[in-house]
């Protein structure tokens, strides 16, 4: 058997426990509750020879249990985390002002089925195992959403630089405009000279050859 021991607390207070062997775990755990560490929440494992004593603390309701070491962590805090929502579902704020054992009759009961359960029953390890699963694709899905995130962070750099390359485009062809016109302009300008420098040489060619600038002996 997997889990042997358990009991349910507020601070050192036992409000219920059952054993389902001769051993001093009792003991043993009252000592644990008066050296768990501060009020807040926490999980917690303290080893004793082949034996492990699992803690749960939360809202200041501490549930206990003794497990074999080979029975590892998640079943005893699976089975810690169903003891604790079965005591506040049944006790809600009575938790707070009971005396001593004043749940141990009724909930010890419960105590034994839930350690029967999660002792020897495989569907109890493959029902932890998928909600194990479940909380890692919810890890998955947080850190998937967390990199769509940064992924998005960049590529609003992204859409930032390329507008930026797009300006930068915008006044490329414009300038670039520009510079055709200014050569075009330019290569008008070239032409026009030439033609009419042209012009002068056929000009002068032809005044050489009529005898004089009127062109006397040629008209």
């Amino acid at each position: 058997m997997a889990i042997l021991y358990a009991l349910v607390a507020r601070g050192t207070v036992v409000l219920a426990e059952f054993t389902s062997t001769s051993t001093n775990a009792s003991t043993i755990a009252k000592q644990i509750l008066e050296k768990v560490p501060g009020n807040n929440d926490s999980n917690v494992s303290y080893s004793q020879d082949r034996y492990v004593f699992h803690v749960k603390r939360t809202d200041g309701l501490t549930v206990l249990c003794m497990a074999e070491e080979t029975a590892g962590r998640r079943i005893p805090f699976a089975f810690l985390e169903d003891i604790h929502q079965r005591f506040v579902r049944t006790y809600a704020r009575a938790v707070h002002t009971a005396q001593a054992y004043a749940m141990n009759e009724e909930f010890s009961r419960v105590l034994s089925q839930q350690i029967e359960y999660y002792s020897n029953d495989p569907n109890a390890d493959r029902i932890n195992r998928i909600k194990g699963e479940m909380n890692q694709v919810r890890n998955v899905m947080i850190e998937n959403i967390d990199k769509v995130l940064d992924r998005g962070e960049r590529l609003e750099l992204l859409v930032d630089k390329t507008a930026n390359m797009q300006g930068n485009t915008f006044r490329f062809r414009k300038q670039a405009r520009r510079f055709r016109s200014t050569v075009w302009w330019r290569n008008c300008k070239l032409t026009f000279l030439l033609i009419l420098l042209l012009l002068v040489i056929i000009y002068v060619a032809v005044a050489f050859v009529c005898h004089g600038p009127t062109l006397p002996s040629c008209i």
